[in-house]
């Protein structure tokens, strides 16, 4: 316990001191954490640590892109060349610029509206948000000192570790179970500014999840850390999940995929997104020599969903 009082005394100094001065400090609200056990119910020296480390940043009132980055996880990722646009030589020429394209055109929108989290989603399954929402997050991170957190929020069919070859647990789930805290689950696992939040455990309840109140607190939490925060979502039309999730952002992108999707059920899905602030619909799978007319357009091989095979339809 002196170590922890002593933590939150310097913290609350330095606070202090960074106020005295004059300096910006990020503010957010402060999350209410699952009870700390014992040390001696502890699993580990790592959870001890997370349980510590939660109480000294809670208790300071803010949370700093530095201190976040240094106390998240640190797995390693093993990026799939096939899904990842930068990476792949084969995919760069076109496909790479298409999602700075789409990145410039965000931060036009940017210039006149307030947009920082953007919910990524589809009117049906392998239209491909995954694909849309990694990319568009690789993208930003290329810009300089740019910041970028993107969330796995489709607990029904969780992809988004599949193409950055990341752990998938512990993740959304078990935060909004109230099991770990956010530094358990973010992780960082690149030199660069991108962090990610895996989907997690598989859970038999995601919509009571999702509207339990603790996504909003995470979110309200992290961001002020970063540029951009893009979830990537399960598709409109077979679940709510989506509808709910569009009303925790700032922005909603819709995924149509090119040859694929039938314009009544695009229709459809702009429909359920009534009221909420769609910024862009994505045509993806647009071959190089094809003309997106006024959409956004993106190139891809991607992943099947539901099934967790790889296959050139996207997610």
């Amino acid at each position: 316990m002196s170590r922890i009082h002593e933590a939150l005394k310097k913290a609350e100094q330095e606070r202090a001191a960074v106020q005295a001065s004059g300096a910006s400090v990020l503010t957010a609200p402060v999350m209410p954490d699952p009870p700390v056990p014992a040390a001696s119910e502890t699993k580990s020296g790592r959870e001890r640590y997370l349980a510590t480390e939660s109480a000294i940043t809670h208790s300071a009132g803010y949370l700093r892109f530095d201190d976040l980055r240094k106390h998240c996880a640190h797995p390693q990722w093993h990026m799939d060349p096939n899904v990842n646009v930068f990476i792949n030589p084969a995919l760069t020429a076109h496909g790479s610029e298409q999602f700075r394209t789409l990145r410039s055109r965000l931060y036009q929108m940017r210039s006149s509206q307030t947009l920082r989290t953007l919910l990524v989603t589809s009117s049906v399954p392998a239209e491909g948000k995954t694909f849309v929402t990694n990319n568009l997050a690789q993208a930003i991170v290329r810009q300089p000192d740019r910041r970028a957190l993107i969330i796995d929020a489709d607990l029904r069919c969780s992809r988004l570790h599949v193409p950055l070859g990341a752990p998938a647990s512990p993740g959304l789930t078990d935060y909004l179970k109230g099991e770990v805290d956010e530094m358990a689950i973010i992780q960082h696992g690149l030199e660069g500014n991108l962090c990610f939040i895996p989907g997690g455990n598989q859970v038999t309840n995601p919509s009571e999840l999702l509207t339990n109140g603790r996504l909003r607190i995470l979110l309200d939490r992290v961001a002020p850390v970063f540029d951009w925060i893009i979830m990537d979502s399960a598709p409109l039309l077979p679940v709510a999940d989506s509808s709910f999730l569009a009303d925790l952002v700032d922005g909603v992108l819709l995924v149509v995929r090119a040859g694929q999707t039938p314009a009544e059920t695009a229709q459809r899905a702009c429909q359920e997104l009534q009221g909420r602030n769609v910024v862009g619909v994505v045509l993806n799978a647009v071959g190089p020599d094809q003309a997106a007319g006024g959409y956004y357009s993106a190139y891809n091989y991607g992943y099947g969903y539901g099934n967790g095979e790889a296959a050139d339809s996207g997610k």
